[in-house]
C-alpha cells in the first residue's frame, strides 16, 4: 500500500478533480504489476496496473491481489467500470485504503467486486490515504474545495510594510516551493487590496505544471484592465457586485459582499468541481477565512528580515504546527485546523 501511495502521487496537480489512485498486482509477494492514474479523463490506475502485467505473467492474474489506495469506480464516466474490469480479470483479492465518498461509487464498487466473486478487505493504511487524497475528500464530504491559506511573515510578525508596499520576504526556494504548490491546486484566491496593489500573476512560473483558477475580489470592478490577472495567462474569476459577464478567459463573478460572500463563492467554486483553493492573501481576506473557520491547512513563511512595524500577520487558533521546515534561510510551519476531518500523518508530505 505504500508503493500504492507513492505511485498515486505522481499525479499530483494532474488528477483533479479525479482522486490519485496508485495500483499494485502481486503474486506470491513479487510484484507483477503496477500503475496510477496519470491525469484526469485518462485510464485509471487498475486498468494501468493490468496493462504493466507481462505476457509471461497474464495467467497469474486470476491468483493475484491488487492493492489500491482507493476503491475502484463503479460508474461510467470517461472511462469504464474499473470495478467490472477486475472482476472480468478474475482477479483473486483487492485491498483498498479508503472507501470512495463520491456519491455514484461509495461501497457500490465494492458490492460490484464481492458479487464478482472478489475478496475485498479495505482499512489498510487508511489515514494516509486520507491525507493524500484530503483534497478529494473534502470536496465530496463538504461540498466545498479544500482551503489552505497561505502567506509570509517578517520575523517579527508582520505581513505586509504599513505603506502596503510590496516587499519580497522569503527567498528564492521559498518562491520557487510556492510555485510548484500552486500547480497542486485548482485555484488561487488574493482579496482586493493585494490584486490592486502587488499585480500579482498568480501563475506558478517558477515551476511546469498546470496553472490554477485566478481568483480576486473587486467588489466594484475598479482594478486596471492592464493588471496581469486579465493578460489571458490563465483563466481568472473577478468576484464582483456588478455583473456577471464572460470576457475571453475572464469571468466577472457576480455575488453578494456581504457575510455571505464566502461561503457563496465556495459553492460557485464547488459547483465548478474546483476541488481545492490556495488563498495568498492579504490579511484582511485571511483573517476573514479563519474567523469563519473556513480552512484547512496554513502554510506559513517566516523570513529573516524585521520591519518593526506595518500590518500584523493573521493568527490561527493552533499551537502546535503538524510539522516544521528549514528552507535555506526562511521557516515553513504548516498547520491543520483541529477541527478538519482531514489529520496530517507525521512523516508524510504536502
Amino acid at each position: 500500500m505504500k508503493r500504492c501511495l507513492a505511485l498515486a502521487e505522481r499525479a499530483k496537480g494532474y488528477t483533479s478533480p479525479n482522486p490519485m489512485v496508485g495500483a499494485v498486482l502481486v503474486h506470491n509477494d513479487r510484484i507483477i504489476g503496477e500503475g496510477w492514474h496519470h491525469h484526469y479523463g485518462a485510464d485509471h490506475a487498475e486498468v494501468n496496473c493490468l496493462k504493466n502485467v507481462a505476457d509471461t505473467d497474464k495467467s497469474l492474474i486470476p491468483e493475484s491481489t491488487m492493492y489500491v489506495n482507493l476503491e475502484p469506480c463503479a460508474h461510467y464516466g470517461i472511462t469504464p467500470p474499473c470495478a467490472d474490469r477486475l472482476v472480468q480479470e478474475k482477479v483473486k483479492k483487492i485491498i483498498i485504503a479508503n472507501k470512495d465518498p463520491f456519491e455514484k461509487v461509495a461501497g457500490k464498487g465494492m458490492e460490484i467486486l464481492k458479487d464478482g466473486g472478489v475478496v475485498v478487505a479495505a482499512g489498510t493504511m487508511e489515514r494516509e490515504g486520507l491525507w493524500l487524497n484530503r483534497r478529494f475528500f473534502c470536496f465530496h464530504r463538504e461540498k466545498r474545495p479544500y482551503i489552505i491559506l497561505k502567506w509570509a511573515q517578517t520575523s517579527d510578525g508582520f505581513i505586509a510594510a504599513a505603506d502596503k508596499k510590496r516587499l519580497q520576504l522569503t527567498n528564492p526556494e521559498s518562491q520557487k516551493l510556492l510555485h510548484k504548490w500552486r500547480t497542486e491546486e485548482a485555484a488561487i484566491m488574493v482579496g482586493w487590496n493585494t490584486a490592486l496593489n502587488d499585480n500579482p500573476q498568480l501563475t506558478a512560473r517558477l515551476w511546469p505544471g498546470k496553472q490554477p483558477l485566478r481568483i480576486a475580489l473587486d467588489r466594484g470592478l475598479h482594478l486596471p484592465p492592464t493588471h496581469h490577472l486579465f493578460d489571458g495567462a490563465a483563466a481568472t474569476w473577478i468576484i464582483n457586485d456588478q455583473r456577471e459577464i464572460l470576457q475571453g478567459n475572464v469571468h466577472s463573478v457576480f455575488l453578494p459582499f456581504d457575510d455571505t460572500l464566502l461561503p457563496h463563492l465556495m459553492q460557485r467554486l464547488f459547483d465548478a468541481r474546483m476541488i481545492s483553493l490556495i488563498v495568498e492573501g492579504g490579511a484582511e481576506l485571511l483573517n476573514s477565512f479563519i474567523k469563519l473557520g473556513l480552512w484547512d491547512e496554513a502554510r506559513i513563511f517566516t523570513g529573516d528580515m524585521s520591519i518593526g512595524d506595518g500590518i500584523a500577520a493573521p493568527a490561527i487558533n493552533c499551537d502546535t504546527p503538524a510539522f516544521t521546515r528549514e528552507i535555506a534561510s526562511d521557516k515553513l510551519d504548516v498547520y491543520v485546523n483541529t477541527e478538519s476531518n482531514y489529520p496530517y500523518v507525521a512523516g508524510m508530505e504536502l
